[in-house]
């Protein structure tokens, strides 16, 4: 049985949308170790629609002389949570249709590894409320947008665990929670 683990930028007043904003802080190589702890063996992509799209033409770009992730995200089974995407180009791509929190758990009781969720806040939100998340890693960057998509809405309280820390030099954080 797999692990559900999702890895999202934020920054300090919650905004995950369009991370661009994270370009004018140093990428630390241990945040990128982080990263690939998220995604070993058997480990396959859980993403929405949106962010599909966004990685799509970017990680489908890249080889490993580019970043060393793009292996995985090229090479990886990559799971979609849409109704609209009918003809996914993106290689080992897959629409799973609209969300099912049973699909997805029956999902993760087939997978070796982890799903590795990054972005789809909509989804993230719903697996959330569903208790389908094991592990959440919130790369906290320090600047508050003051606009933009919030992962965290006023919907309904969601309740963690700190599993661990890591403190960047570049002043970002990393926060790994398990949903309890």
């Amino acid at each position: 049985m797999g692990r559900i683990e999702v890895h999202e930028f934020i920054s300090l007043d919650g905004v995950y949308e369009n991370p661009g904003w994270t370009a004018e802080y140093p990428f630390d190589p241990r945040m990128g170790e982080a990263i690939g702890r998220l995604t070993g063996p058997g480990s396959e992509l859980l993403l929405g629609r949106r962010t599909y799209e966004m990685f799509a033409p970017a990680w489908s770009a890249r080889s490993d002389a580019d970043d060393p992730g793009a292996s995985f995200f090229n090479g990886a089974r990559k799971n979609v949570v849409s109704t609209t995407l009918r003809d996914p180009d993106w290689n080992n791509s897959r629409v799973m249709g609209g969300y099912d929190a049973d699909a997805i758990r029956s999902l993760r009781d087939e997978v070796e590894g982890s799903l590795y969720v990054s972005g789809s806040g909509t989804l993230v939100r719903a697996m959330l409320r569903d208790g389908l998340v094991d592990g959440l890693h919130l790369f906290v960057f320090p600047v508050v947008l003051g606009v933009g998509e919030r992962l965290f809405t006023d919907d309904e309280p969601v309740r963690l665990t700190l599993a661990g820390s890591e403190a960047y030099d570049s002043g970002v954080v990393h926060l790994a929670y398990s949903q309890t």
